[in-house]
């Protein structure tokens, strides 16, 4: 779906809610909510059970809590505004970009 700036966090010994936090960028609403459908799909299609998803009536954020791993589709300017990278990853390289 072309989403921009992928980061993975491991969130390994930094707190209980999960493993893994995803965070990525649509262009535009209508963007981020393409990208969270297809997230939403995989997942359905490797059939992870009990996933929750918040944020889709307005698709400036979308969180998609799949247990271990929790992805935050945002759009740019929402993303900057949060700066959830800042916040959660540590002064060590727990950041890894993806293509």
């Amino acid at each position: 779906m072309k989403a921009e700036d992928t980061v993975t966090i491991d969130l390994t010994g930094k707190t209980s809610i999960g493993d893994y936090m995803v965070v990525t960028s649509g262009r535009s609403s209508r963007h981020v909510s393409a990208v969270a459908d297809r997230v939403l799909k995989d997942l359905d299609e490797a059939g992870v059970p009990g996933v929750r998803v918040e944020g889709v009536p307005q698709c400036d954020w979308v969180l998609i809590d799949a247990g271990d791993v929790i992805v935050h589709v945002f759009r740019p300017e929402v993303r900057a505004f949060y700066n959830l990278e800042k916040m959660w990853a540590s002064g060590r390289s727990a950041d890894q970009r993806l293509s």
